[in-house]
């Protein structure tokens, strides 16, 4: 369990969410954020899928890097934003089902540097995982962007 040094940290994270247009494209909502996790949620919709009516990897990377950026963001001092520096995607199984459920979660937090994993589950099934990422990102300040 982390503590966040800023204490308006959720607050923050959810400005952050509200405006990024990506996460309105894919309807994504945010289901569940704490100190160092966000789990982010979105329906099955045949915009995302791929030639065989799979949600496509791209939509999941995308869903997984953004979950893994705003569990960094909630331990970041106020005045900070993350960016992400890599990202690994594994692809386990196909990503068919109705409703998915990615969690970002922080493995070290840094001053610089903090490195996430993130999983990416059918709502119906969530001990069988359709993808996995380790990521690592970057904390900003200074740069005109903000959290």
């Amino acid at each position: 369990m982390f503590v966040p040094s800023d204490p308006n940290w959720r607050e923050r994270c959810l400005a952050s969410f509200s405006r990024q247009s990506m996460m309105k494209t894919l309807g994504v909502e945010i289901s569940a954020i704490d100190p160092g996790v966000v789990v982010l949620a979105f329906d099955h919709d045949d915009r995302l899928t791929q030639q065989h009516g799979l949600i496509h990897a791209g939509a999941l990377g995308t869903v997984l890097d953004s979950a893994c950026g705003w569990a960094a963001l909630s331990l970041m001092p106020a005045g900070h934003a993350v960016l992400t520096v890599e990202y690994k995607l594994n692809l386990l199984r196909p990503a068919d089902g109705e409703r998915f459920e990615g969690t970002g979660r922080v493995v070290k937090p840094g001053r610089t540097l903090t490195v996430a994993e993130g999983r990416i589950v059918d709502a119906s099934a969530p001990d069988r995982p359709i993808a996995t990422m380790t990521a690592t990102l970057m904390a900003v300040t200074d740069r005109g962007i903000e959290d």
